[in-house]
């Protein structure tokens, strides 16, 4: 893989084409990559995504990315390194010095999943992605350019509020699939703790997002990988005899021995006092 590098603290680039003038590759620098027009396929690591215009991606350079272009396709690149913005000490107000744009351009959840952005914040992107473009052609020295900065402060800003209203997490911490493992183990008897809406609230992973992250690590849906678990844990109960139905039903939170029979059936496809007669003969 290519890994291309910039030295200058920021470039902007601005074209227009229908085949991908370069390979996948990765980079020393920071990117958010706008779609002014077009429609494709952006890869971004093992992920794809369905592109058109008013869309933003966010690369880092720990990513590496591509494009498959379905139409002429035009593509604003703003560039920068690490010292674009550590090297203006006015800007950092605590907000910001909490969620960095270096710690936003290297969440992780931003490879996974699209930002969405509302009609409005759709309009004001594209208005300072217009006004960036402007000072590019006008100013000699863009890095230096206070206004220039101001603008692409403003996207991160833009950002931050996407991240807000699809509930992504700014600090990215996801969690280790141990952690993960062993939370759902421990409250397999609570169906309501091990709901995708309470488990992502506890890990700090965005509820329309976790079965994502979760399939991808794990190779099963979140569902599936439930109800294989809370299976293997009633059938041991069913085989050793001591358990009644009623007793399996209500340690594992089912609302009455029916509907914990309908959910073993619809498993199993035989009943629990069936499994049970067969592994005691």
């Amino acid at each position: 893989m290519a890994k291309f590098k910039q030295f200058n603290a920021l470039e902007i680039l601005d074209f227009k084409e229908i085949d991908f003038h370069l390979m996948s590759h990765g980079q020393n620098y920071y990117e958010l990559v706008y779609i002014y027009s077009g429609m494709g396929i952006h890869q971004i690591n093992r992920n794809q995504f369905s592109y058109t215009s008013g869309d933003l991606f966010l690369i880092s350079p720990d990513d590496e990315h591509n494009f498959i272009m379905d139409q002429e396709t035009r593509v604003i690149c703003i560039k920068f390194t690490d010292d674009y913005f550590s090297s203006k000490d006015h800007w950092k107000l605590q907000d910001y010095m909490t969620y960095s744009p270096e710690s936003i351009m290297t969440n992780k959840i931003l490879k996974e999943i699209k930002l969405d952005f509302d009609l409005e914040s759709k309009t004001i992107l594209l208005h300072t992605i217009d006004n960036i473009l402007i000072y590019n052609n006008t100013v000699k020295s863009i890095s230096t350019s206070p206004i220039v900065f101001y603008q692409i402060l403003s996207l991160f800003g833009i950002i931050k509020e996407a991240m807000m209203n699809m509930s992504i997490n700014y600090k990215d911490h996801l969690p280790e699939k141990e952690q993960l493992i062993s939370y759902i183990h421990q409250h397999i008897y609570e169906p309501e703790i091990i709901k995708i809406k309470r488990i992502a609230l506890h890990f700090n992973i965005a509820t329309t997002y976790f079965s994502a992250y979760f399939k991808r690590n794990f190779q099963m849906g979140y569902r599936a990988y439930i109800n294989r678990y809370k299976i293997s844990l009633i059938e041991k109960r069913l085989e050793s005899g001591q358990f009644t139905l009623k007793q399996i039903s209500d340690e594992f939170g089912f609302i009455d021995e029916s509907h914990f029979s309908h959910f073993y059936k619809n498993n199993k496809g035989i009943s629990p006092s069936y499994y049970s007669s067969l592994r005691r003969t």
